[in-house]
C-alpha cells in the first residue's frame, strides 16, 4: 500500500469511483498485473460503484480483498468476476462497509529492524504496535534477518527476510542485541491468525499473484501460532495512554506503526503524537509517513518525548526495499 488517498469533495460519485480506482491501479502496476486490470475495469463499472457509500481511504483494496476472499473459499474465480459481482454483491458490500484493509505485511519487519536497532541499541524493551492486525510484526525479533552488512536474530528463527538496499546499512546496528520484555499490538479489528477464518481474511488480502509474500505469510502464521502475541481491540489514539500507563517501568518503551496513520483521521494522528510527545518515560515512536521527494514509498521517522525527530531513510510500503540514509 502506499499513502492514502483523499478523493477530492463536491465531486460526482462516478468520477469519484474513477480516480480512486486508477489511482489504485498505478500502485498495482509491477505488482499485481490482475489487480491492475481490475481496477482499471472497476473504474466504470456501475455494479462496482452500488458496493460503497464514498470512496475515501482503501476503498478499491477492500472491495479486491472482498473477491479474493470469495476465491479462496471456492465460492467465486478470477475466471468470471462478473459472475462473483452478479451474485456476492450483498457479501461484497457487506464486506467493504464492516472489513478494513488487513495487510500485516511481515516483510516489513526487515525495513524496520534497524530503525529499532538504532533506536534503542542493546536496551530491553516493551513493545507497542499500533493497527496490529494479527500481530505478526510484533514478533519481529524471533525472525532471522539477511542484509549487506551482515545478518540478525535466531539461527534456527522459522522465517528469514531479506530485501533491497538502495542505502547501504552500516554493521554497527546489527551487533545490537535489544531483549523484549513484553509485546502487545493495539486494533479495532484484531485477527486471530490461529484460526482458519483469521488466516483467510490475512491471505484475502494478498495481492494476486504475489506467490513470495503469500509463501512468507503462511511461514509468519506458523511461528506466531505457536505463541500469539497479547492484542487489544481498541482505538489505537485512545487506548495508547492506558497501555503505556500498564507497562513495567523499566527498559524503553518501542511503539510502532507501518500502515495505520493511512487510515486515521489528522485529529487522532495528533493525539498519538501529543502522547508520544508528553510521555514522562524512556520511549521511541518508529513510524512510516510522507516521503521526501521519492513517489509510492514510505518516510521513515523516529519521534522520541519533546518533539524530537529522526528522519531515517525511505522503504517501500511491501518492505521490499530501504533507503537507510543515516
Amino acid at each position: 500500500m502506499g499513502r492514502a488517498r483523499h478523493v477530492g469533495r463536491g465531486g460526482e460519485p462516478q468520477d469519484e469511483q474513477r480516480e480512486a480506482f486508477l489511482w489504485q491501479a498505478g500502485h498495482c502496476e509491477g505488482r499485481s498485473q490482475l489487480y491492475a486490470e481490475l481496477c482499471r475495469r472497476f473504474a466504470g463499472d456501475p455494479r462496482v460503484g452500488a458496493l460503497a457509500d464514498g470512496w475515501e481511504g482503501r476503498v478499491p483494496l477492500q472491495i479486491l480483498g472482498g473477491l479474493n476472499y470469495l476465491v479462496l473459499g471456492g465460492e467465486a474465480s478470477w475466471d468470471d468476476v462478473d459472475a462473483a459481482l452478479d451474485e456476492h454483491g450483498e457479501f461484497l458490500r457487506r464486506f467493504v462497509a464492516e472489513q478494513p484493509v488487513q495487510t500485516n505485511e511481515v516483510q516489513r519487519s526487515w525495513v524496520l529492524l534497524p530503525l529499532f536497532l538504532h533506536a534503542v541499541g542493546s536496551a530491553d524493551l516493551h513493545v507497542v504496535e499500533l493497527g496490529a492486525s494479527a500481530g505478526l510484526n510484533l514478533l519481529w525479533d524471533r525472525y532471522r534477518y539477511r542484509y549487506e552488512a551482515g545478518s540478525w536474530g535466531p539461527e534456527d528463527a522459522p522465517l528469514e527476510l531479506g530485501g533491497e538496499e538502495r542505502g547501504r546499512l552500516p554493521a554497527g546496528p546489527l551487533a545490537e542485541r535489544p531483549r523484549v520484555r513484553s509485546r502487545v499490538g493495539i486494533d479495532r479489528a484484531p485477527v486471530d491468525a490461529a484460526s482458519e477464518e483469521g488466516a483467510r481474511l490475512l491471505r484475502a488480502f494478498v495481492w494476486v499473484g504475489q506467490q513470495e509474500r503469500l509463501a512468507r505469510l503462511d511461514r509468519a502464521l506458523e511461528a506466531l501460532r505457536a505463541e500469539p502475541p497479547p492484542l487489544v481491540r481498541a482505538d489505537a489514539a485512545e487506548e495508547l495512554p492506558n497501555v503505556l500507563a500498564g507497562l513495567p517501568g523499566d527498559g524503553i518503551v518501542l511503539v510502532f506503526q507501518t500502515s495505520l496513520f493511512e487510515y486515521l483521521a489528522e485529529d487522532a494522528r495528533e493525539r498519538i503524537r501529543e502522547t508520544i510527545d508528553t510521555a514522562e518515560r524512556d520511549l521511541v515512536f518508529v513510524a512510516s509517513g510522507r516521503p521526501r521527494g521519492v513517489p509510492r514509498a514510505w518516510g521513515m521517522r523516529i519521534y522520541r518525548p519533546g518533539g524530537r525527530r529522526e528522519f531515517v531513510g525511505h522503504a517501500d510500503y511491501h518492505g521490499t526495499w530501504l533507503d537507510y540514509e543515516l
